[in-house]
Order: structure tokens, then sequence, then C-alpha cells
């Protein structure tokens, strides 16, 4: 049998096609804490179920808007060092962009849109599931390799944290390999990669990317993805939700115009020359990884998966688990307004902590002790 994914996203379909199906009928949200005590003991798999989405006030959108003002244009360099990158790599012809859901999708749509304004090509762009400890969607990866049996699959996502996501796609490809025809890499493109974890980077720097700020409404109204028996056909593509009721509040395309309208001519120019000081394809060394373990060590935290570095973690940790600290970074405080916001909105503490490549680190509340 062959699945074939639904409609699914409120962007543009010429711009990102979700290899996905549509569970927007399935009551699968649980309380921020309930899901949390879920997950830690065991009962649950974090992909079976969904967080509530946190719909940010008017001084959380004004402080978002003012990020997206300040960080489109770096934004938009990222994008193009790591599009010139994968030009020089694998060229623009048969590439594909394979963006992991939800993160790595507006990346992929802006990728998509720099390809198609200075390289004149329609590069095709989808959207798949990869989910820690169960893998990535071989379904949708079927599905690519089926419509376009010559590409050059390009994994996308937003960012690094300690790289367990590079780690899954890494175990996931490899698999891959030892069962299929068509063989694949598992090289990962991120804007910003402070875990040196990836393969393709825009930055190594922490930098605040807008996107990171929110959830559905800045990914085309899509949840995390889900992989749930209970309501997937066995082979069936990963599902996810479409919140439709969050339709006056999107601004999956107004974030990506905000960054195309910085693509100019000098973007190019200053990318191809910031590749000349950085190798196009870079092993990763994993340095933040070392940075993890003593955090852990030094807090006494159980499990490396209740520490989350990086800016855009530190947000997720903020906006859908229990936060127990937020460790931040003397250095980037001036970049960590929304952090600062989010956790005293939620009456987190936040810890000075410095010896570390992140701008802050978000760590979990142990609700099993």
């Amino acid at each position: 049998m062959q699945f074939q994914p639904d409609a699914l996203g409120s962007y543009a379909p010429d711009d990102v096609t979700f290899l996905l199906r549509d569970l927007s009928h399935v009551n699968l949200e649980l309380a921020t804490e309930e899901r949390e005590v879920s997950i830690q003991s065991g009962k649950r798999h974090y992909s079976e179920m969904l967080p509530i989405e946190f719909q940010p006030d008017e001084d959380y959108m004004a402080l978002y808007n003012q990020i997206l003002a300040q960080h489109a244009k770096k934004v938009a360099s990222c994008v193009a060092i790591v599009a010139e990158k994968m030009a020089a790599y694998r060229g623009v012809n048969d590439l594909v962009l394979v963006s992991l859901a939800r993160a790595g999708t507006p990346v992929g749509v802006l990728l998509k849109r720099y390809f198609h304004t200075f390289y004149g090509v329609n590069v095709p762009h989808y959207s798949v599931s990869i989910i820690r400890g169960r893998g990535i969607d071989e379904t949708a990866l079927r599905y690519i390799l089926q419509h376009h049996p010559h590409a050059k699959v390009q994994f996308v996502d937003g960012w690094t944290g300690k790289g367990a996501i590079t780690k899954e796609l890494d175990q996931s490809i490899t698999t891959w390999n030892q069962n299929e025809d068509i063989k694949l890499d598992a090289y990962l493109a991120v804007l910003a990669d402070p875990g040196h974890c990836a393969h393709f980077y825009g930055t190594q720097e922490d930098f605040l990317i807008p996107s990171a700020c929110l959830n559905s409404t800045v990914s085309g109204l899509v949840s995390r993805t889900v992989l749930n028996d209970a309501f997937l056909e066995t082979g069936d593509f990963h599902g996810a939700k479409y919140y439709r009721e969050l339709e006056p509040f999107d601004v999956s395309t107004s974030y990506i115009e905000a960054i195309v309208a910085h693509y100019s001519d000098d973007l190019i120019q200053e990318a191809k020359l910031a590749m000349k000081t950085t190798p196009v394809l870079v092993i990763p060394s994993w340095q933040g990884l070392d940075t993890i373990k003593e955090i852990q060590q030094q807090f006494d935290i159980q499990t490396i998966n209740h520490i989350k570095p990086g800016v855009g973690e530190t947000t997720r940790v903020l906006l859908r688990r229990v936060p127990w600290k937020i460790l931040v970074n003397p250095h980037a405080t001036q970049n960590l307004a929304h952090i600062l916001l989010l956790a005293k909105k939620r009456g987190v503490a936040v810890e000075s902590y410095e010896q570390m490549p992140y701008a802050c680190c978000g760590l979990i509340k142990d609700l099993t002790r």
C-alpha cells in the first residue's frame, strides 16, 4: 500500500510539502506537568502526545517583532552562507531540501526562496518528521525518492543544541543505507551550530533565530510531529495537527517575507567571502557535548535529556516543558530578553553561568525525585 500525505500547513503549496498524516481530529494535548510526568516516568514516549500550544500575549509578540527586526538580516546572511555551501558541495541540479519538522521548516522555505531568487531553480522542499528515540519517517523518505529518484537529498534544521537530532539522523540514515538500494548521507544543514555538531552551518554563534520564539504560529500552524500507533496505520507517515483556530495569529508567511526582504546581491558576496574562512563541509567536533556533561555533573542531573542548551532549546523548555532553572551566559544577556521575560512569567530561577559556548541553557525539572 502506497500512502499519500495529507495537505497540511499554512504556507503556500510551492514553499513546502509536509509529508505527514493529519491528526487534527484527535485530542492529543496534555497539560504541561501531566505530560512531563508521563515522559519522565517512562509511561509514554514524548511523541505519543502533544503539549498545549503556548499563545503569547501582546508583550511577548511585541518582543518577537522587535527581535525579528533586529535579527532578520543576520538570519538572511546565515541562509545565504548555508545555501552557497550546499551549492558548492552538491550543486543545485537535483537538489532536494528535506527539512526536519518543525524547526527546520521555515529554514527550508528560506533556502528554497534563496535558490529560486539567485539560481533560478525551483528546488523541491519537503518537511518530514524525525523523533528522538524513534528515528526518521522512512515512509516520507521513500515518497521523496519515488518522486525524485536522482535526488541529492539535503537535510535541514534550524539550529543545534547538544546534537541529539544530529545523532538520531545519523543512526536513521545508517539503518536506511543498510536496507535500501538508494543510499543517502546524513549531512545536516542548520543556520546556527553552537553545539558544533552540524555539517553545514551559517554561524557557530548561539544567536536567537526569531522563529525559535514561537511554536506553530511561525511553522505553518503545524504541531510537533506525532508517532502514536493508536491513530496511525502501520507504515503510514508520522502525524501532526493543523491548528486552524490559530489562523488569526499566524505569522509563518510574514516571517519568511521579513527575511527574504534582505536577500540581495551584496548578501551573496558577503556569503562567498565568509566561506573563504571556513570549510564548505565540516566534520562535527561535538564541542558542546563536553559542556553539557560538566553541567550534568555540577547540577547533579540524572539524565542528559533534561539539559537543553542554546537559545532555541531553552526557549522550547520555557514554552512547553517544566523548567527547573535557566543558566544564562552573562556575556549574552543583551540578546536574551525573551528568555528572561518567559522565565519571569513562569517563575523560573535564572542563574549566571559563564563556562559554556551557549548563550543560555534550560534545565528541566526532575519530577521523579
